[in-house]
């Protein structure tokens, strides 16, 4: 007898046997138990996750000559082994990425007028109903509307949106939902062990993981792994084999070698994996899956349920975390995301990746937020470790040291305080371009006793991290030299938290527009700096 595969030979033949979609199924059988069965369904949802099962059960269900009591059809009577063995002339399946055309649906609206030979009703499940033209959606409908007493139409697709309104409007709608992996994990256990097959649970929950809610699909891996290891238990290490995945060790030592900024050795690790035979798209999904687990370990307690994975390894993962920032983890979220998708379409997979592992190892290379707070915290770990981020070059031994007098500065008056606020946007590019992102959004004013005052909101994150960096005593004094060489007299800054919650502007006086306001109603037109 010629090999079934997995998933055909477990299809579901009784409702009970339908896994993650109970709140489709216990509806369905009420309909039935109750004699309220509709017309015409739709069932959506994406692939693997019970759709057409489901149909051919509910098929049977209404059909069936001997019913149990909630509605589940009795699988035993001539009418439920024709459906299940599809010789039911009742039951008619078409694929409606192949029959796409006005021809096909004229051919079943003259089927419809054709009453059963056998059971209640007429079932046409029609598979894939998005991909019908719009002639044949338009054909479909009228019959769709009114149809015989005996006839249901079910209706199945993956991609609901492109399903007419008008077609979607005439159907009781059904959203079939991604299966979990405990559910997943659960139901492959259970088919192992009717067929006999040794395992090890870590094994199964990877395989139902990497079905990614889809049914079908994890029991397609499932068969692939089976295949490969014949007659052998069924090992996490042989799944990852079979996958072409990587153990979370080597997620652990990339990390760490990016966060380290060693370019090098995150290079190696990636020539070990090629090596190694692992896909390289399946390898960055499972990293970005990796990174998701630090994220969620370092924000919430609790979480080995959720994070599927055991005690042992949340500990690792807490401690990994706890040398991360969620800003950072993000950003690597990000950019491993991005390079996720263009490996689909790459030819180039490996230089790709090599391309965004050096990315992530030099945030220099980006402008955005995420990418100024990985450099400043790779920083600040260079400064804890005594590391000289800048050397001054030596004095030659001949050559002494001239000492330059420093020439004080005059303190300044209003119109100098008035000048620094009107040239501030001017101002802040000649400090670091780290602190420029932040200085540009914070609020310019000026008090009674003649002081420059930058308010930031702190109840902003964004803001509170700018105003913390401020904070620093040699970055207080890059920009008030900046102040001062720009105006040519010495202007006191005062820098000011805001965390009441009320809008700065609400709060403290722009000197910016109200210096403008006043020039502007005495007839002066002001001109005001930007970068």
């Amino acid at each position: 007898m010629a090999y079934i595969a997995l998933y055909r030979k477990f299809r579901p033949q009784e409702f009970s046997e339908v896994k993650g979609q109970d709140h489709i199924v216990t509806t369905l059988k009420n309909q039935i138990k109750a004699n309220r069965v509709g017309h015409a369904y739709l069932f959506t949802g994406t692939r693997g996750t019970g759709k057409t099962s489901v149909a051919k059960l509910f098929a049977k269900a209404v059909n069936c000559e001997n019913p149990r009591e909630d509605g589940s059809p009795c699988g035993e009577c001539a009418v439920c082994k024709a459906v299940q063995d599809g010789s039911s002339l009742n039951v008619i399946e078409i694929d409606a990425a192949s029959n796409t055309g006005v021809q096909n649906i004229r051919d079943i609206i003259d089927e419809v007028s054709y009453p059963p030979t056998e059971g209640k009703y007429k079932v046409y499940i029609i598979d894939e109903v998005h991909m019908l033209s719009q002639g044949a959606f338009n054909a479909l409908l009228k019959t769709l509307e009114e149809p015989p007493s005996y006839v249901i139409f079910i209706l199945a697709t993956t991609e609901v949106q492109k399903v007419p309104i008008t077609i979607k409007s005439r159907c009781q709608r059904y959203d079939f939902h991604r299966i979990s992996i405990e559910t997943i994990s659960e139901r492959l256990m259970e088919l192992l062990d009717r067929e006999g097959i040794e395992y090890e649970e870590r094994a199964i929950r990877y395989v139902a993981k990497a079905g990614d809610g889809s049914m079908r699909d994890a029991l397609s891996l499932l068969d692939q792994c089976i295949a490969f290891y014949i007659d052998q238990k069924l090992t996490y290490d042989n799944v990852l084999n079979v996958l072409g995945a990587v153990d979370t060790d080597i997620f652990s030592r990339l990390l760490q070698s990016i966060t380290e900024k060693d370019v090098l050795r995150a290079v190696e690790i990636i020539e070990e994996i090629v090596i190694d035979g692992r896909e390289l798209g399946q390898f960055v999904t499972d990293f970005v899956w990796y990174l998701r687990n630090l994220l969620l370990a370092r924000n919430l307690d609790q979480m080995e349920d959720i994070l599927d994975v055991s005690s042992e390894n949340m500990a690792k993962l807490k401690e990994q975390a706890s040398k991360l920032e969620d800003v950072i983890l993000m950003r690597y979220i990000r950019v491993l995301s991005d390079l996720s998708n263009q490996l689909k379409y790459s030819s180039q997979k490996r230089i790709l990746l090599e391309v965004t592992i050096i990315k992530l190892c030099k945030p220099q290379m980006e402008k955005n937020y995420d990418s100024l707070m990985d450099r400043l915290d790779s920083l600040e770990k260079q400064v804890e470790k005594g590391v000289v981020v800048q050397q001054v070059a030596p004095v030659e031994a001949k050559q002494q040291p001239v000492e330059v007098e420093k020439k004080a500065l005059p303190k300044a008056v209003p119109e100098d305080v008035k000048k620094a606020a009107m040239q501030w946007q001017s101002i802040i590019h000649d400090v670091d371009p780290m602190l420029t992102k932040f200085l540009k959004d914070a609020l310019v004013s000026v008090n009674d006793q003649n002081e420059l005052i930058v308010v930031f909101d702190t109840e902003d994150s964004i803001q509170s991290t700018g105003y913390n960096m401020v904070l620093r005593p040699a970055n207080q004094e890059m920009i008030k030299r900046a102040i001062n060489e720009r105006v040519g007299s010495d202007v006191t800054v005062q820098f000011i938290s805001n965390e009441s919650g009320t809008p700065k502007e609400k709060l403290y006086t722009d000197a910016v527009a109200a210096f403008t306001e006043h020039a502007e109603s005495i007839g002066i037109e002001v001109e005001v700096e930007d970068f």
